[in-house]
């Protein structure tokens, strides 16, 4: 049988951490990180957030994780995800202001 474990990652902007650690009956989701060792590979971000399978924690010192969870070290965007968007649709305009498929389908209706 296998021993048990919980998954610490990170996503860097140069490269993806996923260590795994063994489990222990009363583990926090600090503890998960300290273990890791992941503070000794890269520098995490300041203030340091974490969250279990996507939802954040509040207090990682005092979250008990269970089996198997995954803790995760978020960092700040970079960039707001609607900004992203809007600069993607002005590089590359689909819809109701271009000539499109959708415009010509019309055009062959009304002729």
């Amino acid at each position: 049988m296998s021993q048990p474990k919980v998954t610490v990652v990170y996503c860097a902007e140069d490269a993806q951490y996923f260590i795994e650690v063994p489990f222990y009956t009363g583990m926090t989701a600090h503890d998960a990180l300290e273990k890791s060792g992941l503070s000794q590979q890269v520098v995490l971000p300041t203030p340091l957030q974490l969250g279990v399978f996507g939802l954040k924690i509040t207090q990682p010192e005092t979250y008990l994780l269970q089996e198997g969870e995954r803790v995760e070290v978020y960092r700040p965007l970079i960039m707001n995800p609607k900004d992203v968007r809007r600069l993607r649709a002005a590089r590359y305009p689909v819809g109701r202001m271009v000539k499109g498929n959708q415009w010509r389908k019309q055009q062959d209706k009304s002729s």
